[in-house]
């Protein structure tokens, strides 16, 4: 992540970096033989509920991991924006939706933290793994609210923030990945600056109720829930390990401590499967949903 020279962070930088590799990842994304994104957005949109004819908007919709649960909830009567600020990703979704005949369901390639979109025009706001991202999210969420007609609700997923765990990844890589590679990150992903940003907000349930509330919802719901991450091989995983948030240390590591990584990796999760199945790593995911305060 890109920073200004006051120490702060350099939106613009950081959102063309985020859409750069979000772009180059989006034919893979979610893809190679491992399972994760999907069932953890099918699950969003399952604690949801959107009822038949809402109007959902989906922030940061990747390839539509809770886009197309929220599609086939709110059925043909009902609408289905998602956003997205890399373009390759909002294509592949597109590409997507006709071939499934999903004539509700619209996207456009769009700023998730400034929304350009007309006031009380959504009945559910979903973020899976996406809005917390955005450079300032508890400021975002107050644009959300303002988003929301009377009696409307936001969802959406976070990683389980703790301070002793490898950012955004299941608790067992925290031995897998010696912490001295993380020198290797900017500035700003460092565990103490990743901290400061994520669980100074989401780390305590009720620090995050509280911010929500600020940002002008009520009858907030925090629930943490596993997800099973599934993988063909420790390979696989390594492999679609570049195509998400991980990416950014690959793309920072020499290519030796690179290598070495990756072998260590398999290795490590090779050994956790059972004989020829497949890898399975229980990952604490957190839901929240809340609802505009009007």
């Amino acid at each position: 992540m890109a920073a200004n020279t006051d120490g702060k962070v350099d939106d613009t930088a950081y959102k063309a970096e985020v859409a750069q590799a979000f772009d180059r990842a989006a034919t893979h994304y979610d893809r190679m033989g491992v399972e994760f994104f999907t069932p953890m957005g099918r699950r969003l949109v399952e604690r949801a509920a959107p009822r038949s004819g809402d109007r959902v908007l989906d922030v940061g919709c990747g390839r539509g991991a809770a886009l197309f649960p929220a599609a086939s909830m709110a059925g043909p009567t009902g609408s289905v924006l998602g956003i997205d600020i890399a373009p390759a990703m909002v294509e592949e979704a597109r590409r997507e939706a006709e071939r499934l005949g999903a004539a509700q369901v619209e996207l456009r390639v769009m700023d998730g933290e400034r929304p350009q979109l007309p006031p009380r025009s959504f009945d559910l706001v979903l973020g899976s793994y996406s809005l917390i991202f955005l450079p300032d999210a508890p400021t975002a969420l107050a644009r959300y609210a303002r988003l929301l007609a009377d009696g409307g609700r936001i969802a959406f997923t976070s990683p389980v923030f703790t301070d002793d765990t490898f950012p955004f990844l299941p608790p067992v890589f925290t031995e897998l990945i010696p912490r001295s590679l993380l020198a290797n990150l900017p500035a700003e992903w460092q565990p103490e600056a990743l901290q400061r940003r994520f669980n100074s907000w989401l780390g305590q349930a009720t620090d995050l109720r509280r911010t929500m509330e600020k940002a002008g919802f009520t009858d907030v719901e925090v629930v943490d829930e596993p997800v099973e991450l599934v993988a063909v091989s420790g390979e696989a995983w390594v492999d679609w390990s570049h195509t998400q948030g991980m990416r950014l240390l690959w793309t920072h590591l020499p290519e030796q401590e690179s290598a070495r990584l990756r072998e260590r990796l398999i290795t490590a999760l090779d050994a956790m499967r059972d004989g020829d199945g497949p890898l399975t790593i229980s990952t604490p995911v957190r839901y929240v949903i809340a609802t505009v305060r009007r």
